[in-house]
This record gives structure tokens, sequence and C-alpha cells, in this order.
């Protein structure tokens, strides 16, 4: 039910107010139908404290999501890293996946409490389906593959059923950024 409120403005305000309440035309032939809006979804939990491989690294391509299902783009982070650095779990969860794809070492890790899942490729696991792991367990170590990037990388994603997200949204805001922490003066405060 909608409720009807009080405008000023006099005639063109009261008709305004009353059009507000009509419903809306249907839409003709030769009016397209409005798409439907896109199903929300709530944002992705920073979860992890640390990044998968070394403390800081470079990346070296970033998350680029693709117009359509199959189409091109580029479904997760690399990060450049040398061949042979642990490859750790950002979070706490459950192994889902670990050995080869297409001839490429990949491990998937289920997040505790939540609907999503990381993966980790090309990497030598050192885990197993069914493990369980916490956050800055190593799950094996970096590969050097043909090159998928102009350096070794870790190719580091995210996914929520079969929809890729952003794996760079699990990290805190303090992690992200670069840069030395700062103290600000303490101002009117008595010595």
């Amino acid at each position: 039910m909608r409720r009807v409120m009080r405008h000023s403005g006099g005639w063109a305000g009261l008709v305004l107010g009353l059009a507000a309440l009509l419903p809306t035309p249907l839409a003709s032939a030769d009016t397209p139908a409005p798409a439907p809006a896109p199903p929300s979804r709530a944002p992705v939990p920073a979860v992890a404290r640390a990044w998968p491989v070394g403390v800081r690294p470079t990346v070296v391509r970033g998350w680029e999501p693709p117009a359509t299902v199959y189409g091109p783009g580029h479904r997760g982070v690399d990060l450049g890293a040398p061949a042979g650095a642990p490859v750790r779990a950002v979070a706490p969860g459950r192994v889902s996946f670990a050995g080869r794809v297409a001839g490429r070492g990949v491990v998937s890790v289920e997040l505790a409490g939540t609907d999503l899942r990381t993966t980790y490729e090309p990497v030598a696991a050192s885990v197993r389906k069914g493990d369980q792991v916490g956050a800055g367990d190593m799950v094996g170590r970096l590969e050097a593959t043909p090159p998928h990037c102009p350096t070794t990388c870790l190719h580091w994603g995210l996914l929520t059923g079969e929809t890729y997200l952003n794996p760079l949204a699990l990290l805190p805001p303090w992690l992200l950024h670069s840069g030395p922490s700062r103290l600000l003066p303490v101002l009117d405060v008595p010595t």
C-alpha cells in the first residue's frame, strides 16, 4: 500500500503527487521491457589476514571480470613470486580440491563460515582433499610453468558457486595499501 504525502506547490504539486500513485503503463510493442536488476549480493567479507605468497607481492595482472559467462577476461589476480615459494591459505577452511587440471597443479579451499572458495595455481600441493587448513597454513609450493605471466606468478581466484569474484576483496584495506604507517600528533591533550 502506498502512502499519500502532502505536497506543497499548489495544483502542480498535487497532480505530481497523485501521478505517483497511479499504476505505471504497460510496455507497448514498440517499447522494450526494462532489463531486470542484477541480483544484489552482499560484499565479500575481508576474512584474509595475509597474502597467499610473500609479504606484499606485486600484482602482475588484476581482476578483469568477463562481460559474459564465456567471454574474455581474467577471473583472478596474478601475484609475482619466485618458483618454489610457499603458497598459503589466506583464511581457514577445508581443501575441496588438490590435483592437476590441464597439466597444472591446483588447490581449492572452501572458506569456513562463507559460501566462498579460493583457488591457487600453479601449485605443487602439500595438502589433500578434505584437509582442514588455517589462515597462513602452507597448501603447496609455486610451480614454474609455461608463461602465464611475464615472470613466475601465482594465479589466485575467488568464487561463490560458479561466479568469479575479485580475490583482493578478501584482504582488509590495511593489507592492500602500501606505504609506511604514520603516527599523527595528538592535539589538545594536557601534558
